[in-house]
């Protein structure tokens, strides 16, 4: 008696699972590819590299106006007061904390260009979570991986990434269309 009850119980164990992840719908994309042919991923990437070139520019300009304050005062730093001197001393340390602070403003851990990446990828993420949203509901998919983190193989009939891309390029048409009609 027992020994039937053991064998419907383990039958079931392996049975159950196969049953239930058989109803179940399994897709993949890869987010490396949305990432390089997405044109927003792009253009993001471009427009932080060109704010990076003018804060990097605006950077060596200040140092470059340091760097000459500081030669000019060891050029004249002996044959002028001690008063001229500590005034001049004053006003190294004044712009060499301005440089510093303005690093850490700008470029920091928390600086501006930091935030300013974070809020675009998180913009462009979130079209892209709505994009996998909607191919998963128009598809009938119950799970969308990330193949592109840890899929070691996956069916090429499971992956969406095409249809992914497509559905945000038509994100990209209807904003484009909006901005139109504003204007």
């Amino acid at each position: 008696m027992t020994h039937k009850i053991i064998k419907k119980i383990s039958v079931l164990i392996i049975v159950l699972p196969i049953m239930l992840f058989a109803q179940n719908k399994i897709g993949f994309v890869q987010s490396d590819r949305i990432r390089a042919e997405y044109e927003e991923f792009k253009d993001a990437e471009a427009q932080l590299q060109l704010e990076y070139r003018q804060v990097n520019t605006q950077y060596n300009m200040m140092v470059m106006e340091l760097d000459s304050i500081k030669q000019a005062f060891e050029t004249q730093r002996l044959m002028s007061s001690p008063e001229w001197r500590k005034e001049k001393e004053a006003e190294i340390a004044s712009r060499e904390a301005t440089i510093q602070k303005f690093q850490v403003t700008m470029v920091g851990p928390e600086g501006e260009l930091y935030r300013r990446q974070a809020q675009l990828e998180f913009d462009i993420l979130s079209k892209v979570k709505r994009a996998v949203d909607k191919v998963a509901a128009t598809k009938s998919i119950d799970f969308i991986l990330d193949g592109s983190t840890s899929l070691l193989y996956g069916n090429p009939t499971h992956d969406l990434t095409d249809d992914v891309l497509f559905e945000l390029r038509k994100y990209n048409v209807s904003d484009t269309k909006k901005d139109e009609t504003k204007n």
